[in-house]
């Protein structure tokens, strides 16, 4: 259930390919964008824990640098060992030019 939306940045604060990491009522987020939309993951590797925000993005996928584990961007579903476990995903809204994250009750 969506709690509520909090402002993230502006829409062409990010370019395309970017990502940007921020930190959220105790939560580590990674905010992407691909292909001209945005997703918003949790900014931590299911495998072992580390951060997200220094791998690639291939595919439509986010690569963890550390070990390779990928995670779909859309689902946040765990797609190449080491990683079993997905991450979460949030929803992203945009008004006037404002990205805004929706953060779970």
């Amino acid at each position: 259930m969506i709690g509520q939306y909090l402002r993230l940045c502006g829409e062409k604060e990010l370019a395309e390919g970017q990502m940007r990491e921020f930190h959220l009522n105790g939560k580590d987020i990674i905010l992407l964008k691909v292909q001209g939309k945005f997703y918003a993951l949790d900014n931590l590797c299911t495998h072992d824990g580390g951060d997200l925000s220094g791998g690639d993005i291939i595919d439509g996928e986010i690569e963890c640098p550390r070990h390779g584990a990928r995670f779909n961007i859309q689902t946040g579903a765990a797609t190449r060992f080491p990683a079993v476990v997905g991450i979460g995903t949030y929803d992203v809204k945009i008004e006037n030019g404002e990205i805004y994250l929706a953060l779970p009750e």
